[in-house]
């Protein structure tokens, strides 16, 4: 017992005895402890959930008041009932949430019978009506996920209502009071204990009731558990949680089949199940994937993939006991045998139905002895709002997502691997592209790739993020950028992975990961690639259209706004792309590339725009004021510096801008990175502070990762070469920085 348990035992006794005081001798009447209370779980910040239940006596309003103006003028928070015993049940029949606060009455004083009459007729009431009280909890139990989220994968989670805390539990103990599954398990009650220890801690640390475990507290709260730090504490959570959701899904799915086969209640089966076979050794039973009876765990070491595979292609769950049987499994020979490398690529080839199977796996300790390096990335958080999930489940998601691409790639096998090792990096000190490299490599000669098979994989891992960042940080249309990625890869076959891993691989971040835009440019680049891989010449940039040629003939000022799309046509000067970038900001259109083409003396820059949210402005609109623009009759500064005064402040405060020159990039071009809070105007005020250097943004990529923005400008100076003073470059970053520093 923790000594945060003790304290909670020591709580509730005290309470005990403090109501009992109050109630005194009292025949007909008896005070019941129901909720935490009952379940003698009093936290510094509990509520005292108490009912206090009579025979029909006529005084009872004033014995009530005797209990509960002393607790009121205590100052604890109390939620009190004064009812009936067949009030209490008839109330619970009704009320979802107080019959489960009354499968966990206590006695505390008064009439022990009252209590046990009601304790058995609320039981018996909730095993008559199974089938719809479990119904009914499922659909509280789906409610609270979508609106709590999974407790494993949240930077914050709310340790009670999240999937996988507190309310889990008590609705496993709620079915199992159904007769139609166990009760918690010892691993279920061990990771009950460590959640509810760290939601006591969070009350007294912050003296509040506070079931959230915001990011500011997570250190504190750490510290008085004796963990390291906060990232320590996430990653013990995430394993308790996942334990209790594994838990809580086999607790529905057995409630969902007894229902089903024989209705809730009933004892006897009849007739002998039917088994079909999956895979050798491998059969189906009841919904259930299950070990044949001439299965032989114990001399078959492939045979914890080969069900896994069969359960995953299926679309169903491994059985309890199955899991249990597999367990007995003998370690595989490294390098593994073919079947059974053969068996984790059709495992990760099912897509999503792999991954409560892998879930599996891991809840019941099989996949660290197949995969050792899996132990240092398992439940390990990723303190990033990009990331939903742990680096664990974030792996096994990609391969999921990569199972819909198999057939765009000449080897499926290595993609999957590729994707399910990608970030394997993250459970080593350093930038985990490069450590990961190193694991990876050891991990695919494990399990049994040839050496050159094993290079691609490696490979695959150090370079998974090149494309993505190069697609959206780069211009696509220097010959340096796309000439660099050639070298860096050296075969088509890498391109080909690479390409689909960065499609697997953003989906499984999160959804401000990947979109068209950011898949547009990837598969620009890779088509550029792929044809200097080819030994072809570099494709030209795509030309413009005949309706923007005919604009530049004319000589401008012009604009042009059709969906995604800004075509702005004016006399070539400095400071045209930012000046238009901030007449489209006052529009709420965020600016994800720029380019700028000049037909003789006219400048074409090409915009490509999303709405920041909500509905796209009117075009008619937004091409007006860029033409007022043009023509020097639209102040943009005031009207973006009126757009920042209305809108709301930022929460946090943000970490310093970061500005630097990436040598190397482009042979007509400096190339100046800047990384920064994002907000509207921002490549505005960028591309002004760049102007009064003195420099030209011949073309400018923006990308935004949740708050963060990346945003890469071209430039060259008045000449039209790069920037190689180092005086005028330090200048440079530093007038950025200072258009960025709030004043």
């Amino acid at each position: 017992m923790t000594s945060f348990a003790a304290d909670r035992g020591r709580r509730t006794t005290e309470t005990d005895r403090w109501l009992a005081g109050m109630l005194g001798a009292e025949p007909g009447v008896a005070l019941v402890a129901v909720g935490g209370y009952g379940r003698k779980e009093l936290l510094p910040g509990s509520d005292l959930d108490v009912l206090l239940l009579h025979d029909g006596q006529e005084g009872i309003a004033a014995i009530a008041d005797r209990v509960w103006y002393p607790v009121w003028d205590s100052g604890a928070r109390l939620d009190h009932a004064v009812r009936t015993v067949p009030q209490a049940r008839r109330v619970a029949r009704n009320d979802l949430k107080v019959a489960l606060g009354l499968l966990n009455a206590r006695h505390v004083a008064g009439d022990p019978d009252l209590t046990t009459r009601l304790r058995e007729g609320a039981l018996e009431d909730w095993r008559v009506n199974a089938r719809t009280r479990l119904a009914e909890l499922r659909e509280l139990h789906e409610e609270r996920t979508r609106l709590h989220g999974e407790l494993a994968f949240l930077l914050e989670p709310d340790l009670k209502e999240s999937r996988g805390g507190q309310r889990d539990v008590h609705a496993i103990q709620a079915i199992a009071a159904a007769w139609v599954a166990p009760a918690p398990g010892p691993r279920v009650r061990a990771a009950y204990e460590q959640i509810l220890d760290a939601r006591h801690v969070l009350h007294e640390v912050t003296g509040r009731r506070l079931d959230r475990l915001v990011l500011e507290e997570q250190d504190e709260v750490a510290r008085t558990l004796g963990l390291l730090d906060g990232d320590q504490l996430l990653r013990d959570l995430a394993g308790a949680g996942r334990t209790v959701a594994y838990a809580v899904d086999h607790a529905f799915r057995q409630a969902e089949r007894a229902a089903g086969r024989r209705g809730l209640g009933a004892r006897l089966r009849r007739g002998a199940p039917e088994r079909r076979p999956l895979a050798d050794g491998v059969v189906e039973q009841d919904g259930e994937v299950v070990l044949a009876r001439a299965a032989s765990p114990a001399t078959d070491p492939a045979l914890v993939l080969r069900a896994a595979a069969a359960a995953a292609q299926a679309g169903l769950p491994l059985a309890p006991r199955a899991l249990a049987r597999l367990a007995e499994c003998p370690p595989l020979p490294v390098p593994w045998p073919a079947d059974a490398r053969d068996a984790l690529t059709t495992l990760l080839g099912a897509g999503a139905s792999a991954i409560p199977v892998w879930e599996a796996l891991d809840q019941e300790g099989l996949l660290t002895p197949l995969i050792p390096d899996w132990e240092r990335v398992r439940n390990r958080p990723q303190r990033n709002p990009l990331h939903r999930f742990t680096v664990d489940r974030h792996l096994v998601e990609c391969a999921a997502n990569a199972a819909a691409l198999t057939r765009d790639v000449a080897r499926p096998d290595l993609l999957l691997l590729a994707c399910l090792l990608h970030d394997i990096g993250k459970g080593w000190p350093g930038d985990h592209s490069v450590s990961g490299e190193v694991v990876a490599r050891d991990v695919a000669r494990r399990v049994g790739l040839t050496l050159p098979d094993a290079e691609i994989i490696a490979a695959a891992t150090r370079h998974h993020l090149l494309l993505p960042m190069v697609a959206t940080r780069r211009d696509l249309d220097d010959p340096v950028t796309v000439q660099h990625v050639a070298q860096a890869l050296g075969s088509r076959l890498l391109l080909e992975l690479l390409h689909a891993l960065a499609q697997a691989d953003g989906l499984a971040t999160g959804p401000a990961a990947w979109n068209d835009w950011k898949a547009g440019l990837v598969a620009d680049l890779v088509r550029r690639v792929s044809a200097v891989l080819d030994g072809d010449p570099e494709p030209e940039p795509a030309p413009l259209r005949d309706d923007q040629l005919a604009l530049a003939a004319a000589g401008g000022p012009a604009a042009i706004v059709k969906g995604h799309e800004v075509t702005v046509v004016a006399p070539d000067r400095p400071g045209l792309l930012w000046r238009a970038a901030g007449v489209l900001a006052s529009h709420r259109l965020a600016v994800r590339g720029a380019n700028a083409t000049t037909v003789g003396e006219t400048a074409v820059t090409v915009f490509s725009v999303a709405p920041e949210y909500g509905d796209p402005p009117d075009e008619a609109l937004v091409a007006a004021d860029l033409r007022r623009m043009l023509e020097g009759r639209l102040d943009v500064e005031d009207r973006l510096e009126r757009r920042a005064r209305n809108a709301r402040p930022p929460g946090a405060a943000a970490p310093p801008p970061k500005v630097v020159m990436v040598d190397g990039a482009s042979q007509t071009a400096t190339v100046v990175e800047v990384r920064a809070h994002d907000e509207p105007g921002l490549l505005w005020r960028i591309g002004r502070a760049l102007g009064e250097c003195g420099l030209d943004v011949r073309a400018a990529r923006v990308e935004t990762l949740g708050a963060e923005a990346v945003d890469v400008f071209y430039v060259t100076d008045s000449a039209g070469r790069q920037l190689t003073d180092p005086e005028a470059r330090k200048r440079t970053v530093a007038a950025v920085l200072a258009a960025l520093t709030p004043a």
